[in-house]
């Protein structure tokens, strides 16, 4: 079978596979309408409820939007990028990498495309233009979206193997045999067709080029990272003061995008948790209806320009018992204790290190054991809500200026409830600094 036929035989296959996963699969996690959350970011959350905002307190319908003044990234800061992953290629000695839309094709171009059967895909190589792939029906398309960002767009019919284009290209940037990084979220099927058309290349992982350079956050990153953040705490604050006895997490859920809506943010995710099943990570299914004394925990966050926030809050609907109290002043102690660890040069492991450590000495797990702590204490966050590098026992990743993670250990008991704080930070020359101010007490959660 020649590759023409091979690839056509392949997208039938894979568009049959599609049709019916798309009849299997309910919903998405992101308030975004043109994605699937699966596809975007790795929220737990869910989208929105079905219908309208309904009535909500005037407390929420009276916030003001917080948007203004924020700026976006510039073409010439992606440019800079660009610059960064070429040289980062030739410190590797890797001649291109390869990639389809998604995270890390937006962080260098600014360009969004929908995910398809069709490969639409960039080449990024170490020397010379970038260069894009895409089916010649959307070229007129594709070229408004790249404009600014290389103009050699190759085409290929219907009837074409588009694999057969990204190896033209990467001979045509002297890349015939040698290393050629895949982006780690690059499909397979794209892969191997690549793969089986040029068998002379080596391909390897592009992680040390993209992670490279999307660890280490700009000041605009940051302070689009922060404004984000800034914004989800206001919408918690207000949605927060909404609680009422027997209301659904549904409506409540509600009311917390009602807040977004109203402080200018069109896409955003919610989880929200009441009671007992405040202690699941990431929420339960189960109808959950508001009673006194309650433990409350809203946790994730929005999206601006692109950049993803990230903040947990646990209250308690009520008078607090002693109990509840102690183990959310246990859990501010091990935030806290984790935040103190950061450092330039610490290993990220060391950060989880010291919150565990909190949370193992008043009697808890030891390790992920329940009652304790059941994850890690943090992730990278960027333009993925969850991304490179990670609060991890094993990872030994140096801490750097720059890098961005949220600070999140979490004290889980399925027989009582759960209590997560979380907050993001970035590392300073000097140790790290809150995008918001971390809570205070269980009765000023919001500093």
């Amino acid at each position: 079978m020649s590759s023409d036929a091979r690839w056509q035989s392949a997208a039938r296959s894979r568009r049959r596979f599609m049709i019916s996963t798309a009849a299997a699969i309910g919903g998405g996690m992101v308030w975004r309408p043109d994605l699937d959350a699966q596809n975007a970011t790795e929220r737990p959350g869910g989208p929105p409820p079905a219908g309208d905002f309904g009535e909500v307190p005037a407390a929420i319908r009276n916030l003001k939007p917080m948007t203004a003044g924020i700026v976006p990234i510039s073409d010439a800061e992606r440019r800079a990028r660009l610059e960064k992953a070429r040289r980062l290629m030739r410190e590797r000695q890797i001649g291109a990498i390869v990639l389809e839309p998604g995270s890390s094709l937006f962080y260098y171009t600014g360009v969004r495309w929908g995910l398809s059967e069709r490969p639409f895909v960039a080449v990024i190589p170490a020397n010379g233009e970038l260069a894009w792939i895409c089916p010649a029906f959307e070229e007129a398309r594709a070229r408004e979206l790249i404009k600014g960002f290389g103009t050699d767009v190759r085409t290929w019919e219907e009837d074409e193997s588009p694999y057969a284009r990204v190896a033209q290209v990467l001979k045509d940037r002297g890349v015939a045999a040698g290393r050629v990084g895949v982006e780690e979220r690059l499909r397979f099927f794209i892969f191997n067709g690549v793969r089986q058309t040029a068998p002379a290349l080596d391909f390897v992982s592009a992680d040390p080029i993209t992670a490279g350079c999307r660890m280490i956050k700009s000041p605009a990153e940051l302070a689009i990272l922060e404004r984000a953040n800034q914004i989800t705490l206001a919408a918690y604050k207000a949605a927060l003061g909404s609680l009422r006895e027997g209301m659904s997490v549904q409506e409540f859920r509600r009311n917390v995008f009602a807040a977004y809506h109203a402080l200018g943010v069109d896409e955003a995710a919610v989880l929200a948790s009441f009671g007992k099943y405040t202690a699941f990570p990431h929420g339960s299914t189960a109808p959950q209806t508001l009673r006194e004394g309650d433990v409350v925990l809203v946790d994730d966050g929005c999206t601006i320009e692109g950049y993803q926030s990230d903040v947990t809050r646990t209250v308690v609907f009520g008078k607090p018992t002693p109990h509840q109290r102690e183990v959310w002043e246990l859990e501010k102690r091990a935030q806290a204790a984790a935040f103190a660890a950061v450092r330039p040069g610490v290993p990220c492991e060391a950060v989880d290190a010291a919150a565990r450590k909190v949370i193992t000495d008043a009697g808890y797990g030891p390790g992920y054991k329940v009652p304790g702590l059941p994850h890690r204490t943090g992730h990278g966050i960027g333009i993925d809500g969850h991304e490179w590098t990670y609060l991890v026992r094993g990872n030994k990743t140096p801490l750097a200026p720059g890098m961005c993670f949220s600070d999140e250990p979490m004290i889980t008991n399925y027989a009582e409830f759960g209590v997560r704080l979380e907050d993001c930070f970035h590392v300073t020359e000097d140790g790290a600094r809150f995008f918001t101010p971390p809570a205070e007490s269980l009765d000023q959660p919001f500093g």
